[in-house]
């Protein structure tokens, strides 16, 4: 079908596929405390509770979290010499940092943050239904041989355009379940490589990664050996992902920097289904309320979350339904259709969002790994974008205006959620690298 974007400051931008900025014109406080949402505040801590109790078996499978009681973290690093290679150099962007996702341990990428979370929760309840785990006994027996034996009975799937797939896979195997991997036509052939070399059933489909999430699901749907992680509709990726920002707000205290009306804070995400930043967004406003203004960020081809939350549409509006291609660098974010369950959530919450250029996302990297040693993919490195759009954009001025941050933005804190790249292999980095160096 064919969408009519509303009249819009940066409607014939993201019709052109040029980058721009979009400010959701129905943002307002309080968001997270309206009730007619299909979620509440009350499940982030709940997260919080399940992967505490799920530590012990993560340090179990995973040897490098030893050094974090099973904890999955990743580090808050601030901008320095990348600072002024991105061209933040002045005080009006306040402090700028990365949450170095990018790096975190078990998948390398925020994925870990959910598709370890489901997988190892589907584990545990599977094990109880099965009597193999009984109330009190310690949650470190999923990974002893009888758990693992009706684990091995069990295909964890997932449709995935790289790092999901991953995340998921590797969980899955790790707890000795069977995996299958439904991955996009744009899937990188070296996710592709790893997940086989874990012993994952890797199917590769023609069509887009909307497509191979629809064929994962009615697979699953089939055989009731089969458990699908939904990454357009999952509860337990979202509330995974959420934990992040308690997680951020203990590193913040740690630093002594407040986060409240005189110091706001921005959180720049990138987004494929929106998932991911869906649920770091969610988990924010949950923990700093309305002293956080997040946005997601997109490929000027890919902008699926831009489209239909601009639309204003009850049905999901494509990328494909205004003309755009799809087609990208960043494989993490070539989504046509954002997720119906996240965008509900999103109406109201997210401050608004950004589009990037396929080059802008190569010249990052390079910046990243050239003054501050950061690897990172080209999806991953979207995010360095956001304080140039919140200060210096007309419609980022207006949003300052609008929201009463004009005195404030010297004492803002800005946040770059760099979402995957330590696990690609050197030789596809370098080839990251030569094509930004080709470009400058």
């Amino acid at each position: 079908m064919t969408v009519e974007l509303p009249n819009d400051p940066a409607r014939q931008d993201v019709l052109d596929a040029v980058p721009t900025f979009w400010s959701n014109p129905l943002y307002k406080p309080g968001a997270t405390a309206d009730n007619s949402l299909p979620i509440s505040s009350e499940e982030v801590m709940t997260a919080q509770r399940n992967w505490k109790r799920l530590a012990p078996l993560l340090e179990r499978c995973f040897p490098e979290l030893a050094e974090t009681g099973g904890a999955i973290r990743s580090e808050l690093v601030e901008l320095k010499a990348l600072r002024q290679a991105v061209g933040y150099g002045g005080n009006e962007y306040g402090r700028i940092f990365i949450k170095a996702d990018s790096a975190l341990p078990v998948a390398g990428s925020i994925k870990a943050r959910g598709g370890v979370y489901e997988v190892f929760l589907f584990a545990e309840q599977l094990a109880k239904l099965r009597g193999i785990l009984a109330d009190g006994d310690p949650i470190t027996r999923l990974a002893d041989v009888d758990a693992r034996a009706l684990f091995s009975d069990h295909t964890v799937a997932v449709g995935s355009t790289g790092n999901l797939g991953l995340s998921v896979g590797i969980a899955a195997r790790a707890l000795g379940f069977k995996a299958t991997v439904h991955m996009s036509s744009d899937a990188k052939r070296w996710k592709v490589e790893r997940l086989i070399r874990l012993g994952v059933d890797v199917i590769q489909h023609e069509a887009d990664y909307t497509t191979a999430v629809e064929q994962a699901r009615v697979a699953a749907e089939g055989d009731p050996s089969i458990y699908f992680v939904d990454d357009e509709q999952s509860r337990h990726l979202f509330f995974g992902y959420s934990v992040a920002a308690l997680e951020l707000a203990e590193q913040l205290r740690s630093l002594s920097i407040n986060v409240d009306p005189a110091h706001p804070l921005f959180l720049y995400l990138p987004c494929g289904i929106g998932g991911a930043p869906g649920g770091v967004t969610y988990g924010a406003k949950v923990v700093f309320g309305d002293s956080v203004h997040c946005f997601f960020v997109e490929p000027v081809q890919s902008p699926c979350a831009l489209v239909h939350l601009m639309s204003g549409s009850e049905e999901l509006v494509s990328v494909y339904d205004v003309g755009l291609t799809n087609r990208t660098e960043a494989d993490g974010m070539a989504v046509a259709r954002m997720s119906g369950f996240v965008a509900r959530v999103m109406k109201n919450m997210l401050a608004g969002v950004f589009t990037v250029s396929d080059d802008d996302l190569f010249r990052w990297v390079l910046h990243a790994h050239e003054n501050q040693n950061i690897r990172l993919e080209p999806s991953a490195a979207a995010g360095m974008a956001g304080p140039h759009f919140v200060l210096k954009h007309p419609v980022g001025r207006e949003f300052v205006a609008k929201e009463g941050l004009e005195g404030h933005m010297t004492e803002a804190t800005h946040i770059v959620w760099t979402t995957g790249g330590s696990f690609v292999p050197q030789e596809q980095f370098e080839d990251f690298l030569g094509q930004a160096k080709a470009l400058t």
